[in-house]
């Protein structure tokens, strides 16, 4: 069996990824407010904890939704009325992530636990997991589109975070709040330091290739994929930035 033939559902799965967090990546960039979408994984992957600890992973998606809702929602209402927004998203980022270890800290599991709700190996997805977060992804998309720039005010600030829980909610689960952060950023980062492309379809070029690779590579060489494309896409980051 070819090694296209065996990833090619995992690889659908990165660049489905890949296409809906660009999007708002780009957006997140453009206001400043970076560990926006980490502070909200994190609170999804609160979500994630209850459902595996308390109810033996059912009510995963809802449970999920529902904190990084609230994650959301909070930094929504945050957004007009506190002045050091990036100090607020930094405490709520470690609010949620020391949640987290408290909910794991006293089960046998919790190392593992927490390591797999950062980074999630996605290698070896099937076509079986695709549909549910292509239909998602692409309600989202289709919402985002249409809507998000005909709104304003709060309106439009509930739009975007809405959207943005609902995304993170499913993402987190497949892939990791790490991986979540970087399929958010680097793209979005990289499409932005130039000016030969649009932003978006640069974004989601290069993000879909990072990706890819960073499998690809954690494949043949036995390591895992969640923290491959972390480390991968974040080294890219970094020197682009650099050298740019």
């Amino acid at each position: 069996m070819s090694l296209m033939t065996l990833l090619y559902p995992a690889f659908i799965l990165a660049i489905l990824l890949v296409f809906v967090h660009a999007i708002f990546g780009l957006e997140i960039i453009k206001r400043g407010v970076i560990f926006t979408d980490l502070a909200i994984g994190q609170f999804a992957a609160i979500g994630v904890a209850v459902s595996l600890l308390f109810f033996e992973g059912s009510y995963a998606f809802l449970l999920t939704f529902i904190f990084a809702l609230l994650g959301a929602s909070l930094i929504a209402f945050a957004s007009h009325r506190v002045k050091h927004i990036e100090a607020f998203i930094g405490m709520l980022y470690a609010l949620g992530a020391s949640g987290i270890i408290l909910l794991l800290s006293n089960t046998t599991q919790g190392t593992e636990l927490f390591n797999k709700l950062q980074a999630t190996d996605i290698l070896f997805t099937t076509l079986e997991d695709l549909s549910e977060p292509f239909l998602l992804y692409t309600v989202v998309a289709t919402l985002f589109f249409t809507l998000y720039h005909r709104l304003s005010g709060m309106a439009k600030e509930m739009l975007f975070f809405g959207l943005l829980a609902l995304t993170v909610t499913s993402s987190v689960q497949l892939a990791g709040v790490l991986v979540v952060f970087i399929l958010l950023i680097v793209p979005a980062f990289l499409a932005l330091l130039q000016l030969r492309f649009k932003p978006l379809f640069f974004a989601w070029g290069i993000g879909s290739l990072l990706v890819v690779t960073s499998m690809i590579l954690s494949y043949t060489m036995d390591l895992p994929t969640g923290y491959t494309i972390v480390f991968i896409s974040s080294l890219i980051g970094v020197l682009s930035s650099l050298l740019i």
